[in-house]
């Protein structure tokens, strides 16, 4: 009798139609319930598979310590495989990461050093790259590792495709590091290239965590911005109040970017007729309580 592992149990994550959320003009818009992996969101796909193919490669061996920058769910999810799989990790994160995030890094066993919040991701990646270079460890990097995308085009890509019978006319994504919607948009493209791709960023001056607007210097090296037929601007009121809304009228809890990635689908609703639109939940949002931003509203 064959029972699996836990590696074995990430993905195959539910896609479920919203109910009371209306789209209007005959669409119908699905949520990819992301929170549903092990550890507790989308990221558990690319930690797992960078981690994989390189040992594959024969480039780390357990026993060995990983660094790498994150600004929460990547380095939760890296530090659950590397606790599945017999590594050290040492995150480097800004400041101002929510305590659960934090909290739940620790209790994986990974090692957290932190950087000033005005430092933010960037800081955090150059001090990672300094950490290598000195021999600290050894760099995943999730920025710039073909096998970032690779997990959603082998698992993501094909579970949407396949969990909508290949009706699927949009799919909208948050934008961090990008591997979501690369690998993502490369698969459903093959399968069907007149599918549209909308990818999500923040407006200026507004802070979601897990959606990036990249100054040019630190543009992930995976991202391919011909794989992406459309982007929109999400400010930060719009994600958090459609966060609260997947919670109070679907009971999805859900964290901000994900508030943000159902404003988006929506926008996309009031444009088009019989589509059917996919959006990603990136995670859950039990990791978000401790900011106030399901506090009751005045």
């Amino acid at each position: 009798m064959h029972f699996p592992t836990l590696e074995d149990v990430v993905g195959n994550t539910p896609l479920v139609r919203l109910k009371r959320i209306a789209a209007g003009r005959n669409n119908t818009l699905l949520a990819k319930l992301e929170g549903n992996n092990p550890a507790g969101s989308v990221k558990d796909r690319p930690a797992l598979s960078m981690i994989q193919q390189a040992e594959a490669r024969g480039e780390i061996h357990p026993g060995d310590t990983l660094v790498e920058a994150t600004s929460g769910n990547t380095g939760i999810a890296l530090a659950m495989a590397a606790a599945i799989k017999g590594y050290r990790m040492t995150l480097i994160m800004p400041e101002s990461a929510s305590s659960e995030r934090k909290q739940a890094m620790a209790a994986y066993g990974a090692k957290l050093i932190t950087v000033s919040k005005d430092a933010g991701m960037e800081g955090a990646r150059d001090l990672a790259d300094t950490m290598i270079a000195r021999g600290e460890g050894k760099a995943l990097d999730q920025f710039a590792n073909p096998d970032n995308p690779l997990a959603h085009f082998r698992t993501t890509g094909p579970e949407l495709w396949r969990q909508t019978e290949g009706s699927i006319t949009h799919f909208v994504s948050s934008m961090g590091t990008t591997g979501t919607i690369m690998g993502v948009s490369k698969y459903l493209k093959q399968q069907n290239p007149a599918v549209q791709i909308v990818g999500l960023q923040p407006e200026d001056g507004a802070s979601i965590a897990g959606i990036r607007r990249w100054p040019e210097a630190y543009l992930p090296r995976i991202f391919d911005a011909s794989r992406v037929d459309q982007t929109l601007d999400i400010g930060q009121q719009e994600a958090e109040v459609h966060m609260r809304r997947l919670a109070r009228e679907e009971g999805i809890l859900a964290g901000v970017s994900s508030g943000g990635s159902l404003a988006g689908a929506l926008r996309i609703a009031e444009q088009v007729e019989n589509a059917v639109i996919v959006f990603i939940v990136c995670d859950r949002g039990d990791r978000y309580l401790s900011t106030g931003l399901y506090a009751p509203e005045a």
